[in-house]
């Protein structure tokens, strides 16, 4: 564990270095925070319908994963697995139809093939983290109906700091886990030039706590544990005519995997392979108490260069490309079951044009490779080799009060798998899958806004959906892949009515979406949590409504409601699973100055009876949380937070329906205390 102590002791080192150089004297009010990160879209996500933006401040506060980072947005809940993993579900829709990019680029990860596997992108370390559900998601993906949740740092410094240093650095403490996190990021100019980026988290978090109505077998729910380390440096040239800078990152994980239980393993297929056989289940020996958990390993490198103003016609030429090493093992005890290896690349190159007719956007074109293996004693397929071509544009025009986009995209996917024992027969694949958006954003009088965003999107299958076959013991199913499976295809209709005054602001969107070879795992046999799936096919829609809306009652005081509701279909099948309950909710928050804040939020999260085959219903349950903050400057350079937040104040028994493990408790009456350093 040398690593992560050396590096994240340099990581802060510098940023509390850069901290204590900033000696001038104090001033008595707080400047207003404005994150001046790159962009990396295309324009800013405020056309689309649905699209909004977490800035750093409220990531800071809380989020350890970008799951819970965004949780409690209106259509957005935290699909939790443990205390270490959870991803967003938005509007129902998770895994591959909510991609996750790290500042426009792959991740890279395997966190969309199983629910169990970490997202490696760290929101402690994000200026902030965009949700896209317009057309400028197809400039990072297809397939993505849910929403693109695109995480922007500044790991490869794209612009000199203010004054020779910037960044932040904090620490914060939660009693659900005993979790303790700390983290940095800081910028540092080298002459005019050069500018050298270091930073770093570290956590460690016990199994949670649970509410107190479930504690008859023990306070705290067992291997819920998480501990990571991550550190990261960058050095960057900086001209007037653009910068081109690389980066290197490296993150350690290790954290519990709850509900493993070593008597499924004695589970085998019956001859059709459409159940278990009669009495294989269970006659495994009981559990011998060893933890099941999951240590994670990556390497990332990166690279990223702009060039403005190249040649006539275009404003900018954007290059990045990264290369990930990554590696986890699923251990029972100290002994590894399984271990996911993947090595891939990720490269995109990016023209922006300058107006033609008045039209304005980019072009550009992708290229991505992952080679996967997954082995061991539950051996779940053979290596795959995944390369994907793709070519992509927008263009937007401000036609009178209507501001237009249009996008597309075209994808061509090959997959190569390397016959084996657990897919003797399999065949490779090869697809192309062509996506187009459009959207028209209507002020049709002044603070009034209609929005509508439509498009058809076409999702290519991964491997793990093709060529699974064998037990996948971290997550307590046995996964069958099909490799006749075809182009999941998605027509989609979404439309925003938006007001924004002084006082008065109300954000509605209604959605619809209607798919073709919906992909998802069905459940064929279940033996007490154990199950046997396959993934299949099947018509599907999906359709709701979310929103919130706010009123400043005083200077002081402002108060709010949100809410949102989604139905799940699989049109041949009946209800598609995991779809979460419908939530009504009323927060208010209050400036009483320009140093002390507070908030207050409560909602109820309704029962969710329209459920898959072999699903229980979802439970409905309350939450309160509160919120204090104090901000104060130490000096013109340095500002600080001061922040305490309860959560779960009821001590409501919460679970998740959304969640594979739907089963499991979610944490108790919670408490977090924290401060963040701004210089």
């Amino acid at each position: 564990m040398q690593f992560q102590k050396k590096w994240f002791a340099l990581s802060l080192l510098a940023c509390a270095v850069q901290s204590v150089l900033a000696q001038t004297p104090a001033v008595d009010n707080l400047p207003a925070i404005e994150l001046k990160g790159q962009k990396d879209l295309a324009v800013q996500p405020d056309h689309a319908a649905g699209d909004f933006t977490v800035k750093q401040k409220d990531l800071i506060e809380g989020a350890t994963t970008i799951g819970n980072a965004l949780e409690g947005k209106a259509g957005i809940y935290s699909a939790q697995y443990t205390g270490g993993v959870s991803r967003p579900v938005i509007r129902g829709l998770d895994g591959a139809r909510v991609k996750i990019t790290q500042n426009g680029g792959d991740a890279l990860d395997v966190s969309s093939v199983s629910p169990d596997h970490a997202v490696t992108v760290d929101p402690n370390s994000a200026e902030e983290i965009q949700v896209l559900k317009g057309p400028e998601s197809l400039l990072y993906g297809a397939g993505s109906v849910g929403g693109l949740v695109n995480v922007v740092d500044n790991k490869v410094p794209t612009r000199m700091p203010d004054n020779g240093y910037s960044g932040r650095v904090g620490a914060r403490y939660n009693t659900g886990s005993d979790d303790m996190l700390y983290s940095g990021q800081t910028v540092i100019g080298l002459g005019d030039h050069i500018a050298l980026s270091a930073g770093g988290m570290h956590r460690d978090a016990n199994n949670y706590i649970l509410p107190k109505d479930l504690q008859a077998d023990g306070r705290r729910q067992s291997e819920t544990f998480a501990r990571s380390h991550d550190a990261n440096v960058g050095l960057s040239w900086i001209g007037d005519k653009g910068f081109v800078g690389v980066a290197y990152s490296e993150r350690h994980d290790r954290y519990g995997i709850p509900g493993d239980n070593a008597a499924y393993g004695a589970c085998e297929l019956n001859n059709t392979s459409t159940g278990f056989t009669a009495d294989s289940c269970g006659h495994a020996a009981d559990d011998d108490g060893a933890i099941s958990s999951i240590n994670l390993k990556q390497k990332r490198y990166d690279l990223k260069s702009e060039l403005n103003d190249p040649f006539a016609g275009f404003s900018k030429v954007a290059l990045q490309a990264n290369y990930t090493k990554y590696q986890h093992q699923e251990l029972d005890g100290d002994v590894p079951d399984t271990t996911f290896n993947s090595h891939g690349t990720d490269t995109r190159l990016v023209l922006t044009n300058t107006p033609w007719a008045g039209w304005t956007g980019q072009f550009g074109a992708q290229y991505t490779q992952q080679k996967l293996s997954i082995g061991g004693d539950e051996s779940l397929m053979d290596p795959t080799n995944t390369q994907r071509y793709s070519v992509f544009g927008l263009q937007e025009k401000q036609m009178g009060q209507v501001h237009v986009q249009v996008s597309s995209r075209i994808d061509h996917q090959k997959i190569d798998i390397q016959q084996g024992e657990t897919n003797p027969d399999a065949k490779n694949f090869s697809g192309t899958a062509y996506s187009v958006a459009g959207s028209a954003d209507w002020e049709f009088v002044p603070n009034y806004k209609l929005s509508l965003t439509a498009s058809h999107q076409e999702r290519l299958p991964m491997a793990q959906e093709l060529y699974s076959n064998g037990k996948h013991m971290a997550t307590n199913t046995y996964e069958l892949g099909s490799d006749d499976l075809g182009t999941e295809k998605s027509n989609n209709v979404e439309l925003g009515f938006h007001f924004d005054n002084d006082r008065l602001k109300y954000n509605i969107s209604a959605f619809h979406n209607w798919f073709n070879n919906f992909i998802y795992a069905d459940t064929l046999d279940q033996f007490q949590d154990f199950r046997l799936v396959q993934y299949r096919q099947s018509k599907a829609r999906f359709y709701g409504v979310d929103g919130d809306i706010s009123y400043q009652l005083s200077p002081v005081y402002t108060v709010g409601l949100f809410g949102d509701y989604v139905r799940g279909k699989l049109v041949d099948e009946g209800n598609a699973p995991r779809v979460p309950g419908g939530r009504l909710g009323a927060k208010i928050s209050a400036n009483f100055d320009d140093h002390y804040s507070a908030n207050a939020e409560y909602y109820h999260v309704f029962t969710q009876d329209d459920i898959a085959s072999y699903e229980t219903n979802g439970q409905s349950y309350n939450m309160l949380n509160l919120g204090f903050a104090y901000n104060h400057s130490l000096t013109s350079k340095l500002d600080y937070r001061v922040y305490t937040k309860v959560n779960n104040l009821l001590d409501s028994k919460i679970y998740q329906h959304e969640s594979f493990l739907s089963q499991v408790p979610q944490v108790g009456r919670n408490f977090t205390v924290g401060v963040d350093f701004k210089f």
